[in-house]
């Protein structure tokens, strides 16, 4: 867990602003079966593999698998710069991302991404810390890091968790 109080608070706010926006058929699923901030942080550890959604130039839906952290109250991940989903956000930058864990925990989340390491301009303030954390996970010498991996980070405006039994997720 790499939350601040303030990251953890603020996180705490959009899972209780998102679920209060949410409709009532997913509020009578999900207001009884949920966890706050603190806990989630502590479940959501590591990799953890990520259902990742974008939109086509002509407005289809495309999913796909993608490596994801949640760090600082947000999830990042990455992919090959060519591939076809760093298209999709390059031009479309609203992403949804679903990770779920059999019938135990879903946590879903709806946002717009921002590139952390630009292939031409400035890296965000904090990827120097983060470029720390993923060579320290896939190791330094997994990628050229500079050249063959784009990394987001969602900025989230709806996220919900679904987990009837957190005890089975270990909090």
């Amino acid at each position: 867990m790499l939350e601040t109080p303030k990251e953890l608070d603020e996180l705490q706010a959009l899972l209780d602003a998102s679920l209060s926006r949410s409709t009532s058929h997913l509020r009578s699923i999900v207001a009884a079966n949920t966890m706050d901030a603190r806990r989630l942080t502590r479940i959501l550890t590591g990799m953890c593999t990520l259902a990742l959604s974008t939109v086509t130039a002509k407005g289809e839906p495309r999913i796909s698998g993608a490596d994801g952290h949640f760090l600082h109250g947000t999830w990042l991940f990455g992919t090959a710069r060519g591939a076809a989903k760093a298209r999709h956000l390059a031009a479309r930058p609203a992403a949804s991302v679903a990770h779920m864990r059999g019938e135990d925990l879903g946590v879903f989340t709806h946002g717009r991404v921002e590139i952390l390491n630009p292939e031409r301009g400035e890296p965000a303030a904090d990827w120097p810390d983060l470029l720390a954390y993923f060579k320290d996970f896939y190791g330094a010498d997994a990628f050229d890091w500079d050249r063959d991996v784009v990394y987001y980070r969602l900025r989230p405006h709806w996220m919900t968790v679904y987990a009837p039994d957190p005890a089975k997720l270990g909090v």
